[in-house]
């Protein structure tokens, strides 16, 4: 019997390139970047998201209607296709029963089988990949239209009904509330209303951190990219990653100033240090940094312009200091394998807290005091979270009989 083959990709997308980026780095590990569309959720004027607290609707009503946000990031673009689950669970079926017809005329060498292939009907079953909760109503209903030629795939915890997902992929910090740490800071009367309210499920796989498109040939091509600008610097290279600060990590000039004397004590050991701010760093503390560090020869300040550096600073750095908000760029950091140190953690609360904990005692990540010899290098198996995902769905796939297009 013929295994059917996966060999297509779609990305439900919410316009948060932080979740975003995760769907892309798993199909990237999978293979399947090359061969993927991508949908967006378009959020209604007054949007609340998925599962939100009844008593947090009254609060999200008046700040929506009194003080009315941009509903779409400012880089949403007309051409990207809305999320419209019956209509990309329709197209699902009609490519998948054209791929049937496919197989069957190539069996018997119909003339019609030259047709499929001069057209390109080449398609089987799809995964579905999807990351928010704004994009949990979409990626079940597209699971419900089109169950058999669809695997479907849930980036976060989508908090409950998890048995209408194929597979959950989540940080597990997200069931932090089950630790016994976290049960001492719940009190008992709120535990119901905490999610996830249950231990994880067979569909459930874990990560330390967040999925995201570092791997080895991302990091020759950026190496190759920015050896020209980045090769020739002073050894050792710290590179430092601001964001900005989240409900439980919370920081502003307080940070920056920490931030700056601890920089200025650890400059001596470092040949150079290239600073980026995030678009949600707050004025406050760039200003800080940039006043402090602007016409010091050993430091570069990155103005936000394109190219961003991003890429180029994972490949050439070696040490990287992170502000604890940010669970993304932790998670490319510590895929290095590089010194990674963290400011602020000290500061965050509740499930950061716990991501903090775990990357410290796997020794990817120390926190940032400022006397440290950033000369003095130190080693750790390199988080491998992406690929660890990957490997989870091809395994997945493979008890459904079907794979992945080689």
């Amino acid at each position: 019997m013929h295994r059917t083959t996966v060999r297509r990709a779609i990305i439900i997308g919410n316009g948060f390139a932080g979740a975003e980026n995760q769907c892309y780095g798993l199909i990237r590990a999978l293979g399947l970047s090359h061969h993927h569309s991508f949908y967006r959720v378009r959020r209604p004027k007054l949007w609340l998201p998925v599962s939100t607290p009844k008593t947090l609707l009254l609060h999200r009503f008046k700040k929506q209607v009194f003080h009315p946000q941009p509903i779409l990031p400012a880089d949403q673009s007309d051409d990207i296709l809305e999320a419209d689950a019956q209509a990309i669970a329709t197209d699902i079926r009609e490519t998948f029963h054209k791929y049937a017809l496919f197989l069957f005329n190539s069996c018997y060498l119909d003339p019609s089988f030259f047709m499929f292939v001069s057209f390109g009907f080449r398609d089987g079953p799809v995964l579905v990949v999807a990351s928010g909760r704004d994009t949990i109503s979409v990626a079940t209903s597209i699971k419900r239209f089109a169950p058999d030629h669809v695997f479907t795939i849930q980036i976060q915890h989508p908090r409950s009904h998890l048995s209408r997902f194929d597979m959950v992929i989540t940080p597990q910090h997200d069931y932090y509330p089950h630790t016994l740490e976290g049960k001492k800071q719940t009190p008992w009367f709120l535990r119901g209303w905490i999610t996830p309210r249950q231990p994880p499920r067979k569909n459930v796989v874990l990560t330390l951190g967040a999925l995201h498109q570092v791997d080895s040939d991302a990091l020759q091509c950026a190496a190759s990219a920015w050896h020209d600008e980045l090769a020739s610097l002073c050894k050792p290279l710290l590179v430092v990653n601001i964001g900005g600060p989240i409900r439980h990590c919370k920081y502003g000039a307080d940070l920056a100033r920490q931030l700056t004397a601890s920089l200025m004590n650890v400059l001596p050991t470092c040949g150079s240090i290239r600073i980026s701010f995030s678009r949600r760093t707050p004025k406050q503390v760039s200003d800080i940094l940039v006043k402090e560090f602007h016409n010091h020869p050993k430091v570069y300040i990155w103005d936000g312009q394109d190219p961003n550096p991003h890429m180029g600073h994972l490949a050439w750095a070696d040490a990287f200091v992170i502000t604890a908000d940010s669970v993304s760029m932790l998670s490319e950091a510590c895929s290095m394998g590089k010194p990674v140190y963290v400011i602020g953690a000290e500061r965050c609360t509740w499930k950061f807290a716990y991501f903090h904990k775990c990357l410290q005692e796997r020794g990817m990540a120390r926190p940032f005091t400022g006397d440290e010899n950033i000369a003095k290098s130190w080693t750790y198996p390199p988080l491998q979270d992406t690929a660890e995902a990957a490997e989870h769905v091809i395994q997945a796939l493979a008890k459904r009989g079907w794979n992945l297009q080689p």
